[in-house]
């Protein structure tokens, strides 16, 4: 499963039902993080020096790192000629289509446009 920066965030903010669904899914499988979603995390400003130390950490510990390769870069750069969505949203999913995983998602006005995808939601 890849979890998109929306879920990340919820997850880290503490929400039940995100806490305890992503929760499930780790017991029972790898959660892989595209380093785009890492860096959108990573620069959400609610949080204070301390709390981003703490998050990288967390991010290390708890997920396997995708790095935004060149044929990931090729899958986004078709993404992003067919449907016109922003750059990071093209990113993560070319990464879960390369992959053939799972994208978790709050954002299905987006990705629903994205032939093949596969869209799971909390």
């Amino acid at each position: 499963m890849i979890p998109d920066t929306n879920v990340v965030i919820a997850y880290l903010e503490g929400e039940d039902a995100v806490v305890q669904t992503l929760s499930q899914w780790r017991d029972n499988a790898s959660l892989l993080l595209p380093t785009v979603v890492e860096s959108e995390v990573l620069s959400f400003n609610a949080w204070d020096e301390t709390e981003r130390r703490i998050t990288e950490q967390y991010l290390a510990d708890n997920f396997i790192s995708i790095v935004f390769d060149r044929p990931i870069a090729h899958v986004a750069a078709q993404i992003r000629r067919t449907t016109r969505i922003k750059f990071p949203d093209a990113a993560i999913a070319a990464s879960a289509l390369y992959l053939r995983l799972p994208l978790i998602t709050r954002n299905l006005r987006d990705f629903k446009r994205i032939p093949g995808l596969d869209l799971r939601t909390i």
